[in-house]
């Protein structure tokens, strides 16, 4: 018996520019003039030729040749520490959403909140050619080297301080944390209260745990006890374990994320307590987890969209002569159960 082998199927012949200007009864150029947005104008009637035929052939412009064309990759880089954080993962969508209404899409890269992680992250993507960087960085002063060697456009993102040479984006990390505490202490009468705070590389004091220092100063009141722990839920977890086992414990946390904040509020309910009533919690970041963790978590919220939308407007718009700049957004405090500013919902079950 003879085993005829089996052909493997034609490949799909590639569809080119010339095949969609055939088809649409125009010239490649105006073919090009449609796909690039210019730089020539085309009439609505033949652009709406054009991306019929653009449809029916299934065309797909070549990126690479286009890049090489524009002198533009048309992708920008972006380095955050953690994308399960659902903060980062919020923020890294808004620079998305901004970004591709600049016309640009966005490459996302995860530090892993590692410094070494992150400046090889820079580094692959400054082998790449991005038109720019975001980089949410692990330090307060983070190893830009890499970035500048390459030339590549960055911004600092989540970034409350100036860094000479660089654009950044913040928040007031300091007066919203300050604001906090003053509303634990001002409005709740809590005369303890802690702090659960992340962990940093580097030596630089966090402007959240400045605020808190400030706010009880303000109050009048002695500094509560620290707990640093890892920015994320079991770090809080861990920080509340301990915080629950002090001799005099604390009647409010004030919490510097709302990752935190959930594995925090975890450990208090293992406890047996109760939030509000025997320890208020105010976190920072104003997630959806915040909203959604029980009870609600009130929390120092920052502005997303708005940091989002800057940071692209920052790096897109530089022209490398310009004095940079650091753009810093105010915070708003959102009042809810976990602090007793309104009631505990009712479960359920």
């Amino acid at each position: 018996m003879v085993t005829v082998p089996h052909s493997p199927a034609p490949a799909r012949p590639t569809i080119t520019r010339k095949d969609v200007a055939r088809l649409a009864g125009v010239s490649t150029a105006v073919v090009s003039y449609v796909v690039n947005d210019g730089p020539k104008r085309v009439s609505p009637a033949t652009a709406a030729k054009v991306r019929e035929a653009i449809s029916a052939l299934g065309y797909r412009p070549n990126a690479a040749a286009r890049a090489l064309k524009l002198g533009s990759s048309e992708m920008l880089g972006m380095v955050v520490p953690d994308t399960t954080n659902p903060f980062f993962a919020t923020l890294a969508r808004a620079v998305e959403e901004a970004a591709a209404a600049r016309g640009y899409a966005l490459l996302l890269a995860n530090s892993g909140g590692s410094a070494a992680n992150e400046r090889r992250q820079i580094r692959n993507l400054a082998s790449r050619r991005v038109d720019g960087v975001f980089l949410s960085s692990v330090l307060f002063d983070p190893d830009l080297t890499e970035l500048e060697h390459s030339e590549i456009p960055t911004v600092l993102l989540n970034h409350s301080t100036e860094v000479p040479g660089f654009n950044s984006v913040g928040v007031e990390l300091q007066e919203g944390s300050r604001r906090a505490v003053e509303h634990l202490a001002g409005h709740h009468g809590h005369r303890n209260i802690a702090l659960v705070m992340g962990m940093n590389a580097g030596n630089d004091l966090d402007g959240r745990e400045v605020g808190w220092q400030q706010g009880l100063a303000d109050a009048g009141l002695p500094e509560g006890p620290i707990l640093r722990c890892d920015f994320d839920r079991q770090g809080g977890y861990r920080a509340g374990q301990r915080l629950l086992a002090a001799a005099d414990r604390p009647t409010a946390a004030f919490v510097s994320s709302d990752l935190q904040a959930v594995g925090l509020l975890r450990a208090v309910h293992e406890a047996g307590l109760r939030v509000p009533e025997d320890l208020a919690v105010f976190s920072f970041d104003g997630s959806a987890e915040a909203e959604y963790s029980w009870p609600p978590l009130s929390t120092v919220a920052q502005p997303v969209k708005g940091m989002a939308e800057a940071a692209v407007a920052a790096l897109v718009d530089f022209d490398g002569v310009s004095p940079t700049r650091n753009r810093t957004f105010p915070v708003d405090l959102v009042l809810r159960a976990s602090c007793g500013c309104a009631p505990v919902p009712v479960s359920a079950g």
